[in-house]
């Protein structure tokens, strides 16, 4: 199912190659896989070439976080941080902001 799932998002991408929420989509099924490589890939893609999807860097954040790579998991709840506020976000606003401080205090 999962594969399928994929398959059809894949294809759905190389219709819509600049759409941030299939890039979005695959990151989050590659990470659902285990397939952390190929999500951080996608998640990367996102943040250099979409960087007001304010989703992303959530995600990403929580990525790095259980890689373990802390400090690149606070740059981006940072960049996070400043591109929701830019873009009114207020619900990612403060996801970032409690993720970010959740991290700072451990």
């Amino acid at each position: 199912m999962a594969t399928n799932r994929l398959a059809q998002i894949a294809a759905f991408l190389e219709e819509s190659p600049n759409d941030p929420f299939l890039i979005f989509a695959l990151a989050k099924e590659h990470e659902k896989l285990g397939d952390e490589e190929k999500a951080l890939h996608y998640y990367t893609v996102l943040v250099e070439k979409h960087t007001d999807y304010v989703g992303t860097y959530y995600h990403l954040g929580k990525l790095h976080e259980r890689s373990e790579n802390f400090e690149a998991a606070l740059a981006v709840y940072q960049k996070g941080v400043n591109v929701a506020k830019q873009a009114g976000d207020q619900h990612a606003l403060s996801e970032l902001m409690g993720a970010k401080w959740e991290l700072e205090e451990d």
